[in-house]
């Protein structure tokens, strides 16, 4: 299975944690912002950050249907869904 840059971060980041995690915990770290919080909202950085969030979202769901990733504590209205990497995960990622 192929993986693309961000799944394979996102992978890789869920794997190494030692506990169950919020795969959003990450995203900031894949892609921080590189604009000032006060940039206006169409600012072409921010619109261009809002996508990679996006995608980032759409590779922690292709994560979890391709069984490389499992949810492990449901999200419960406090907290996201805390997912942990499966064998088929850490295999991906050798």
């Amino acid at each position: 299975m192929t993986l693309n840059a961000d799944a394979h971060a996102l992978l890789r980041l869920i794997a190494q944690s030692p506990k169950p995690v919020a795969a959003s915990d990450f995203f900031y770290t894949i892609h921080p912002a590189n604009f000032q919080p006060s940039a206006a909202e169409e600012d072409p950085r921010r619109v261009a950050w809002q996508e990679k969030q996006f995608a980032l979202y759409k590779a922690m769901i292709n994560l979890h249907d391709d069984g490389l990733i499992r949810t492990v504590h449901p999200a419960n209205g406090e907290r996201p869904d805390l997912v942990e990497a499966t064998e088929a995960g850490h295999a991906a990622l050798n």
